[in-house]
């Protein structure tokens, strides 16, 4: 069918809600084509998109869909498996209460348990409670840090991890196996709930959580010297960060936090921010005013769904400055091995994980330490899948895992990103610094002076629609197959093509990649500078990762800048 016979079809729908029907009739034909053109489709964290009508849209039939796929690729595994339910948790956004509900429901038609939080709680608990409560899966409905318009539904295996590759093929292919998504049953909720289906969760599983939570911190004794008059600003971004954040600091010992009041409340409209994502300084505005009122040594934000942490240092003019995701990664390596390193606990098979494009800073941090760093394809279920190797074998123990875009795992009861965590661990590592008469931006500076000097950026370049999806394939093809030799004055060593899981060296070489197959590029570059390119698999983007090493922090920054500007003109 064209875009428009599905259109026509929705349009026709008698069971459609009026609000649904309404903003059909509203639409002009870009938007229609947009809507209807495709179906939203799972990439590396499940789907995201636009709320709305529409098969690329998330609404209820999508999700509808999505979950009844789901429940096929669970009775598809036997009676036992299906016993053992879905673990269900949802953010602050617009439709998420309903979406949360609604996979209950079509689940429970089929039998199948589900355990659903009585209200929002953060991305990393519900890999918990997936965990505690041995489901065979998890549903979390989020758009993690994408703006208002947004949701999503992402699914977790048994593991707690985002769901594995295998399992994620054979759920896209029962999505897809379902023709029409308006005659897909739901059970009763009521019934449902009676019967024992829909189980309501909640504080039972949060004090469960912040016990695991109390072994994140490493120095108490620090904590009680130097951490209880440390001031710190948080803020949840008027998201699930607020349901856990402040009792996991309070529980720690860190007695001088102070909230951004104003983000404390959920809001599907993130009306205090232009988008809430700690990436950005801009999200950090009424945290820097409130840091400034009370002198605090650092602020801290979780995004919507509290699997990412951003944090910005105080600088010596008292201004304050926005950390990347491989900066704070760095420090919290440095810190782990460090502190386990001076108490005697370190192990010696420590073992680090991290995305192939994430920083190459953490890496010589690692070996510094006699540590291993695993690089893993960009999903944080790559590096939930090395830790039950590293369970599963004996032969490593996981100390820390990170992707640059913010995402953090200390402690392994969680398989997912857990910013709750990573609030705990950058306290303490403010403590530490304290304890020694320094800020966080010293620390910075020492590791840099320590390790040499990194810059790094993220590009992301959105095109959105059909012609957008045409253009990413058309720059990945470019770029693979009539790429410069060079960058700013730098010959290409070896190129990365993860997609043919190959590496060729400058001379012709080819060599296997072990990684899973995924369109991934990345150059690596004479003096250990390097790129990479990959379209995102949640949203129409393609992203550039670009990361240089200097002598001086300038020196790395010209050459990041005109590594930019080459790839700029390549592409336009």
């Amino acid at each position: 069918m064209t875009y428009q016979d599905t259109y026509n079809t929705w349009l026709q729908e008698p069971s459609l809600p009026a609000y649904l029907t309404q903003e059909l009739q509203t639409m002009d034909e870009k938007t229609k084509e947009d809507a209807f053109y495709t179906n939203l489709e799972f990439g590396t964290a499940g789907m995201r998109g636009l709320i709305g009508a529409g098969t690329n849209r998330i609404n209820i039939y999508v999700v509808r869909q999505a979950t009844e796929g789901l429940a096929q690729l669970i009775l598809s595994k036997g009676e036992e498996t299906a016993k053992r339910g879905v673990a269900i948790a949802y953010d602050s956004r617009h439709f998420s209460y309903e979406f949360a509900f609604e996979s209950a429901q079509v689940l429970a038609h089929h039998g199948i348990p589900s355990f659903v939080f009585e209200s929002l709680r953060p991305t990393p608990e519900l890999s918990f409670a997936v965990r505690h409560l041995h489901t065979f899966a998890g549903i979390m409905v989020t758009a993690s840090h994408n703006p208002a318009p947004f949701n999503g539904y992402k699914v977790y295996g048994e593991d707690g991890g985002q769901m594995p590759p295998a399992d994620a093929a054979a759920l896209t292919d029962y999505i897809r196996a379902i023709e029409d998504p308006f005659t897909i049953p739901l059970a009763d909720l009521d019934q449902a709930k009676a019967s024992g289906l829909i189980t309501v969760i909640g504080e039972a599983v949060d004090a469960e959580y912040l016990k695991e939570v109390k072994d994140v911190n490493i120095n108490q004794a620090l904590i009680d010297q130097y951490g209880r008059d440390m001031k710190i600003v948080y803020t949840p971004l008027h998201g699930t960060g607020e349901m856990l954040a402040r009792r996991a600091l309070a529980q720690a010992g860190f007695d001088q936090v102070q909230v951004v009041e104003a983000q404390c409340k959920p809001d599907p409209d993130f009306s205090t921010v232009a988008s809430p994502n700690p990436e950005s300084q801009a999200a950090f505005a009424l945290a820097e005013e409130l840091g400034r009122q009370v002198d605090a040594d650092v602020l801290v934000a979780t995004d919507p769904d509290a699997d990412r942490l951003g944090v910005e240092i105080r600088q010596p003019d008292g201004s304050y400055k926005n950390l990347s995701g491989n900066q704070i990664g760095a420090l919290i390596a440095k810190y782990i091995l460090e502190a386990h390193k001076t108490a005697g606990t370190l192990p010696q098979n420590a073992a680090l994980a991290k995305s192939i494009v994430s920083t190459e800073l953490v890496t010589k941090i690692a070996q510094s330490y006699g540590a291993t760093m695993f690089n893993v394809l960009t999903g944080f279920k790559f590096i939930g899948e090395k830790i039950q190797e590293f369970e599963d074998t004996g032969n490593y123990t996981y100390m820390f895992g990170f992707e640059e875009s913010f995402g953090y795992l200390i402690k392994p009861f969680v398989r997912d990103k857990d910013a709750i965590q990573a609030v705990l661990i950058v306290a303490e590592i403010a403590a530490y610094y304290r304890s020694r008469g320094l800020t966080l931006a010293d620390g910075i500076e020492e590791i840099y002076k320590e390790y040499g000097y990194f810059a790094e950026k993220t590009i992301s370049l959105t095109l959105s629609g059909v012609d957008g999806t045409t253009q990413i394939k058309a720059i990945m093809e470019k770029f693979r197959n009539a790429g410069p030799s060079s960058y700013a004055g730098l010959t290409i060593d070896l190129s990365e093509d993860f997609e043919k899981q190959t590496a060729t060296s400058k001379d012709g070489t080819v060599s296997e990649l072990t990684t899973p197959p995924s369109n991934v590029l990345k150059y690596i570059l004479e003096d250990g500078s390097w790129f990479a390119v990959r379209p995102s698999g949640t949203e129409p983007k393609i992203k550039f990762y670009v990361a240089t090493v200097g002598d001086t922090a300038k020196e790395a920054q010209d050459k990041l800048e005109a590594i930019e500007n080459q790839i700029n003109a390549f592409v336009s």
